[in-house]
């Protein structure tokens, strides 16, 4: 199976009657894409940047992202609110999603052993997923805003590209943690966010913060 990393260049490439079934994109830019007479069965999707700013993803002429957004926010009662900008609308959608957490950690802890390890399609396992949540933290809310000198766990799971964008990799451990040790860490993440938000002000969330 070919291989494209980022160090090959395909912008702008054409591709005419190319078989690129089962093929998978990962942490890709396709913005501009432009697909014309293909066979799309199949096809899933997985953007997070899709309801950032004035994206689109028109099918057939048909802007999709607004049905994707209103059944996600369906799906997932207090969705909506992450487009909060005042403290108390914050704190209603961090108690919410600190809830459903709740939710998911208990039916976690009720699969078999091994299975917060276990890797499907290539994804990161539910522990690693756990890890990376618990670096975001320390980019966003350590590093970013409460400007710690060295914001970062060990344990946080960094992904591909984080040392090219400035991240020392000698932080972060090498080895496996326990998943005991895993939901320690990320609880005290989430009672950083929660703490924070408690005395947040709207001068506070309206300062502004250097990009991490």
């Amino acid at each position: 199976m070919a291989t494209f990393s980022r160090s090959d260049d395909l912008q702008g490439a054409e591709f005419v009657d190319a078989d690129l079934r089962g093929a998978r994109f990962v942490g890709s830019d396709l913005s501009g894409v432009v697909m014309r007479g293909v066979d799309v069965q199949g096809v899933e999707i997985d953007g997070p940047s899709l309801f950032e700013g004035d994206s689109f993803l028109r099918v057939n002429g048909v802007d999709v992202i607004p049905f994707v957004e209103a059944e996600l926010n369906r799906r997932f009662p207090g969705r909506a609110d992450r487009h909060a900008r005042d403290p108390d609308g914050l704190r209603a959608a961090w108690s919410t999603l600190e809830r459903t957490w709740a939710g998911t950690l208990e039916r976690v802890a009720a699969m078999p052993a091994g299975t917060v390890d276990v890797s499907v399609g290539g994804e990161w396992s539910f522990a690693q997923t756990l890890r990376h949540l618990v670096l975001a933290t320390d980019v966003w809310l350590r590093r970013a805003i409460l400007e710690i000198e060295q914001p970062f766990h060990p344990i946080g799971q960094t992904d591909a590209g984080a040392e090219d964008n400035g991240l020392d990799m000698s932080i972060f451990t090498t080895a496996t943690p326990s998943y005991a040790e895993v939901l320690e860490v990320r609880a005290g993440r989430v009672a950083m966010v929660r703490d924070f938000l408690a005395t947040v002000t709207s001068d506070e969330l309206a300062a502004t913060r250097t990009d991490p």
